[in-house]
């Protein structure tokens, strides 16, 4: 009789089969949620590299979390960090990392498989940029604000939540359960001091429109497909942000400063 090895998870993929091109390409055809494990694989390892940095390298952990994080009074020079930031987590704490990989997980696999994969990594990259486009405003608001760093996912993930909420909305479904946890996150910057809530309110505010447009938008759009409509309006809420940040940084202090 043949034995098998014992496995304390019998029904999952093993490791070598998780990350196989064959395995991703047939979970891709499938509709499973692989850019959610993707980007969620892609912060572990940034933040992976980050903590190894600090305890080995200290000085090296800062250039390399500085390099990445955005700062207002920077971020157009520095427009990479718009999007590096996205994937940044605190290197010293593991609860923002657990939270917020467990926030994705929780909500993103839905979306993905509502939505598509491109669809649903155009909410993603959206939101995360509302989220940046909102420490803009706030900056703009608060001269404080331009040199306020901020790094991680949570603008990302609540322009998610934004979408959740318009998606279940539109057919009907039970949202109680849902709200129970955009309500934590929601409490989390009143909890825990030093959370970047500007840029959870930018990414709810884009990932919401982008998601509104999506289920309703223009009459003469609705019969396209989803892709279709994910890209022409992908493009529209884009320009938005981008004019939101261009228009923010012209009272952007630094500036004044270079032109004496």
């Amino acid at each position: 009789m043949a034995y098998q090895r014992f496995s304390l998870f019998p029904d999952s993929p093993s490791f070598r089969d998780l990350f196989s091109a064959r395995s991703l390409r047939y979970r891709w055809r499938n509709g499973d949620p692989v850019i959610t494990m993707i980007i969620i694989a892609l912060c572990v390892v940034v933040w992976l590299v980050e903590a190894v940095l600090y305890a080995v390298w200290p000085s090296a952990g800062n250039a390399f979390v500085s390099a990445g994080m955005l700062m207002p009074a920077t971020a157009v020079r520095h427009r990479w960090t718009f999007i590096t930031s996205m994937f940044l987590h605190q290197p010293n704490s593991l609860w923002h990392i657990l939270f917020n990989m467990l926030t994705l997980w929780c909500v993103g696999p839905v979306l993905e498989r509502m939505m598509g994969h491109w669809p649903y990594l155009a909410l993603y990259v959206l939101s995360g940029l509302g989220g940046g486009a909102g420490l803009m405003v706030w900056a703009v608001c608060s001269p404080s604000g331009w040199m306020t760093a901020a790094y991680g996912a949570s603008g990302a993930l609540f322009g998610l939540f934004a979408a959740i909420l318009v998606v279940y909305r539109r057919i009907g479904m039970d949202i109680r359960s849902m709200l129970i946890w955009m309500l934590i996150n929601f409490l989390m910057p009143v909890i825990t001091p030093g959370i970047a809530w500007q840029a959870h309110i930018g990414g709810f505010i884009i990932g919401g429109l982008f998601a509104w447009l999506l289920v309703s938008g223009l009459h003469a759009l609705r019969g396209k497909s989803l892709g279709w409509r994910a890209a022409v309006y992908g493009v529209a809420v884009f320009l938005v942000i981008a004019v939101i940040v261009a228009c923010c940084d012209m009272r952007n202090p630094l500036l004044q400063i270079m032109a004496w």
